[in-house]
């Protein structure tokens, strides 16, 4: 079913171009005899050298194309190695791998070096230190507990004997930017090496080339460093998970978009030391949001200027956004004008809108399971990259959880709204789970230099594709060995896909929970359908939802961090409910889709994809880093706080459990539901880990507090006992939480 929107015509801002310095100071006036000399000399002067080429692209990506269109580079995070591939492109011909000191997230190509972000130094990439022994072990058999029904949970109150499976390591170096130039036997060699807070991510580069901007997403930074000395001249503190880098035209100031949240950041100064950074507003597909309403919103991983500089276009998702039959929120792609930081599409006050039956219409359809929302009018899923094609004035976007590029106008309020057409990629699904096997989970996009062709690299696969736009003769370029066993590896693919029907409704687990970290978001969990409980962005996205009472809201789950949290084998879910993880897994999958088994298949799978699932969470999902360091005495306070007797923070939060004792209890009994949601009546909430505490913010069960501080000036004695704690106390306990 599709939807019509009228739209009031967008009126463009006039934009006023930056301009440089001022006239070059006079040198001393040469004399007659220096000039006569000159002039004689003139037929024999060299020419004068000329002008490095620019960067085709200054802001970062996971595959880039040289300026001089001889190579392309590929940051291959899951393999810890960038690939250099020679061009023209022939797909038979092996790339050259190099060795970096971590995981590369980006790479950025300038005429005569190579820019690389390392996540964080010494990490080891997922897989590739499992001895033949870990191998065999990573595919043990599930625990034998029936995955249909929940025994009773088992309320430890100590350390439990079990003995942890083989998991990643949080890494404990130092964020990087490599600087590399080419190097004709070994590809790229490093040129300097700049340390960086912990997790850099993202780059991008000032029009000039002589500033490198980096985001370092955990420790929720941005630096800026100078790439002629490789000083870190400025090093500023942001909100959650920043990831694109994109600077103004001015050279002066950058947008930073985040993983978390609807808001960007602005820092400006970064042509000095003293920058300083503030926050944008830029609402979540404000055209699709109800009314008086707001969306939330999540994986902004890229945004793009338009050729002019006058407008920034960043893809994300918007949580609550309405469309026909979407429960998720809508793809979106928002846009800012530059001149003045304004987004360009207005606040919706009246008119066109979804009706209740169009916004959260049901289908139905036995193919798919039965009666239940559909997502195809997404025009993608999971958006990791955008560039601009100038050829045609459109935007193509990476969709990641549907293994496709999709191509959409640039001109309109909400581009996501005109869809100007989309690319096939070469997918080669699997047989039996119907994932792709060629190219899977596209994370990055290099336009050819004519625009007839995209470079695309695919993180699942380990694979690049030439991707025509006409021709549809696409070539895929295989770029290494799997690195995980079989079964992790597919449970990879199962993670970024949004098109499984067994596993989910359109989005893939990576939709909610990026890299096995969290969207922030409150999720509605509500039985709508009649058939189990489902989870929805917004109450607006539910069916039934009365909007003049604000009843029948659901109830409040908030998304939970899954990296370097799911070591112990149980127990899983908000009320401590699955006795396991594949429990939990296979009882997750109903949450995201609606209905029963689709046609064609049954409960076994179920188990396959869970145990397949299960192996790539603790075998391939990478936790945050963690620095080793000596605490700090405010943090040895915040410690001695946390372990007293009479504090009872750790006789639940047991540090040897990964803090976390997996039991519930029914700590928020007493207090109402947040607006729009309904009160549980299962009271008990499971103890959760406090492993990587201080970057998941909001906190409790319904994100009802917005930090740590927050949580502990209200908690009122409701996990252990605060209230008796002077205000240096309470600071240094937080301080302490942020340690873990």
């Amino acid at each position: 079913m599709r939807f019509s929107w009228g739209y009031p015509i967008a009126v463009a801002a006039a934009f006023v171009a930056c301009k440089g310095g001022g006239e070059k100071t006079a040198g001393p006036t040469p004399s007659p005899a220096e000039t006569t000399s000159a002039a004689a000399n003139g037929a024999a002067t060299a020419p004068a050298p000329k002008e490095k080429p620019k960067a085709v692209a200054r802001e970062g990506s996971t595959i880039a194309r040289s300026p001089s269109d001889d190579a392309l580079y590929v940051a291959d995070e899951e393999r810890g190695v960038v690939h250099v591939i020679a061009m023209p492109v022939d797909v038979a011909k092996p790339a050259q791998t190099v060795k970096v000191p971590g995981q590369p997230a980006q790479v950025l190509a300038l005429a005569d070096r190579v820019l690389v972000t390392i996540r964080s130094e010494g990490a080891i990439a997922p897989g590739t230190d499992l001895s033949p022994e870990e191998r065999e072990a990573s595919a043990a058999p599930a625990p034998t507990a029936s995955a249909s029904a929940a025994p009773a949970v088992t309320k430890a109150k100590g350390p439990e004997k079990y003995e942890k499976p083989k998991t990643v390591p949080s890494a404990t170096g130092p964020g990087l930017l490599l600087v590399m130039r080419k190097d004709a036997e070994k590809g790229l060699v490093v040129e300097s090496r700049i340390e960086l807070p912990e997790d850099a991510w993202g780059v991008a580069v000032t029009p000039d080339e002589s500033t490198a901007i980096v985001t370092s997403a955990w420790t929720h930074k941005v630096s800026g460093v100078d790439l002629a000395t490789g000083k870190v001249r400025f090093s500023v503190d942001v909100a959650r998970e920043p990831r694109a880098a994109v600077v103004h035209p001015s050279g002066k100031a950058v947008y930073v978009t985040h993983l978390v949240g609807t808001d960007l950041t602005r820092i400006d100064g970064i042509d000095g030391e003293a920058a300083s950074a503030r926050r944008i507003k830029l609402p979540a597909s404000p055209l699709r949001t109800p009314v008086g309403a707001t969306s939330n919103a999540s994986l902004a991983y890229s945004a793009v200027l338009s050729p002019d500089g006058k407008k920034l276009y960043v893809a994300r998702h918007a949580l609550g956004g309405m469309g026909p039959q979407v429960w998720m929120g809508v793809s979106a792609v928002d846009v800012l004008l530059t001149t003045d930081d304004t987004p360009l599409a207005p606040t919706r006050l009246a008119g066109p809108k979804t009706t209740a039956e169009d916004a959260t219409g049901l289908v139905e359809d036995q193919e798919t399971g039965g009666e239940g929302p559909r997502t195809a009018p997404n025009p993608f899923v999971q958006p990791r990259a955008i560039v601009y094609k100038k050829s045609t004035d459109t935007l193509l976007v990476a969709s990641e959880g549907t293994d496709a590029l999709s191509e959409l106008y640039a001109g309109p309020i909400d581009p996501a709204l005109f869809i100007a057409g989309g690319v096939e990629l070469r997918t080669d699904p699997d047989p039996k789970y119907k994932v792709a096997t060629g190219c899977g989970a596209p994370s990055g996009i290099a336009l050819a230099a004519d625009e007839k062709s995209a470079y695309v690299f695919c993180r699942a696969t380990h694979s690049m594709e030439v991707a025509f736009f006409h021709s549809g003769k696409n070539q895929l370029m295989r770029l290494g060995e799997e690195p995980l066993p079989a079964q992790a590896a597919l449970g990879r693919k199962l993670y970024y896909n949004g098109t499984d029907e067994v596993t989910s409704g359109g989005m893939g687990c990576a939709g909610c929970h990026p890299e096995g970290r969290d969207d922030g978001h409150v999720w509605h969990e509500r039985a709508a359908v009649g058939q189990g409980p489902n989870f929805f962005a917004g109450a607006a996205n539910m069916p039934g939802w009365d909007v003049e009472q604000k009843t029948g809201g659901g109830f409040a789950r908030q998304t939970p961090m899954l990296a370097g949290r799911v070591v112990y084998e149980g127990p899983y879910g908000w009320h401590a409910e699955s006795p396991h993880l594949t429990h939990r897994l296979t009882n997750g999958f109903l949450l995201h889709r609606w209905g029963d088994l689709p046609y064609g298949h049954d409960r076994k799978e179920l188990t396959e994809r869970a145990m397949a699932l299960r192996a790539f969470l603790r075998l391939g999902l990478v936790p945050p880093p963690r620095k080793t360091r000596e605490l700090s005495d405010e943090e040895k306070k915040g410690q001695e706080v946390f372990l007293r007797v009479e504090t009872k923070c750790a006789g639940c939060h047991v540090p040897e459990m990964d803090y976390s004792d997996r039991a519930p209890y029914p700590v928020y009994s007493k207090l109402p539901p947040p607006e729009s949601f309904e009160a549980d009546p299962e009271l008990g909430y499971k103890t959760p880990s406090l492993r990587f505490v201080g970057g998941t913010a909001p906190y409790a069960h319904d994100g009802r507090f917005s930090t740590l501080e927050e949580l502990i000036e209200r908690n009122d004695d409701r996990m252990g006992n605060t209230n008796q704690l002077t205000k240096p106390e309470r600071t240094a306990l937080v301080a302490f939480l942020r340690t873990l």
